[in-house]
């Protein structure tokens, strides 16, 4: 049975970082800056011009892993929903990805420690790090903007030839497979430093490292999920109706 939410708009948003600190980088994700002062999470999204509903289905979603108001969210704006992915790209590409990045350049210019080992580390994120990049530009150059596109061309009524031809190159259809390569190349960088790294003797640096990995796996797995639940079955729906169009 599905949880009702834990977060509802009379909580001081103070409050909710209290309760759970790893949703500070969703909280910064629509903008909102550390000083809360007593104000709720109401009082905030009014101030900052958010829409509540949607904060508030976003923040439990990631708080409670058995809280995923599937329905709820499809009932948003599908541009609302993905400025919310794009930030969330952002969040990666210029925070998460360089902190690591930092973290695994220090173990290799370290010279107490073993280099040829920790050099392949290094590599393999680099490797990591280019198809995380790669995955994200596509979605944000051709992924997005067909949606976008799609859904005003649905609202406009206008089967233009330019849209009929990107249904033909691409489907919405082969958007969940895409995740797969990211995932199991982040699956095999934990495992290098779980399982191969020698005793290092910085532990506190590699274990730094491995927890921001689990962290990074968790948000990645929590951004797929609201990808392929949420926004593939709108954009599905949008691609039937456009078909209905043609054919009318």
């Amino acid at each position: 049975m599905k949880k009702t939410s834990v977060i509802n708009p009379g909580m001081k948003m103070a409050e909710v970082v209290h309760i759970d600190y790893t949703l500070l980088p969703v909280i910064n994700r629509f903008g909102i800056s550390l000083g809360f002062g007593d104000e709720t999470i109401e009082q905030i999204c009014r101030m900052y011009h958010i829409n509540m509903d949607f904060f508030l289905e976003i923040l439990n979603t990631f708080h409670d892993p058995d809280y995923f108001p599937e329905e709820n969210l499809k009932k948003y704006p599908i541009g609302l929903l993905i400025d919310y992915l794009k930030k969330t790209h952002s969040y990666y590409l210029e925070v998460k990805v360089p902190e690591l990045e930092k973290l695994i350049t220090g173990m290799i210019d370290d010279p107490k420690q073993e280099r040829q080992k920790h050099k392949l580390m290094n590599e393999f994120f680099a490797h990591y790090k280019k198809e995380l990049t790669d995955h994200i530009l596509r979605e944000e150059d051709k992924v997005y903007p067909y949606i976008l596109d799609l859904e005003k061309t649905v609202k406009e009524k206008n089967c233009s030839d330019e849209m009929k031809k990107r249904l033909n190159r691409y489907s919405i259809d082969h958007f969940p497979d895409e995740h797969d390569d990211v995932e199991e190349k982040l699956l095999d960088l934990k495992n290098i430093i779980i399982k191969y790294l020698p005793p290092p003797i910085d532990a506190n640096r590699c274990n730094a490292i491995l927890y921001m990995l689990f962290e990074l796996e968790k948000d990645l797995n929590d951004h797929a999920r609201i990808e392929d639940t949420i926004m593939v079955p709108m954009v599905a729906d949008l691609e039937k109706q456009y078909e209905k169009m043609i054919k009318a």
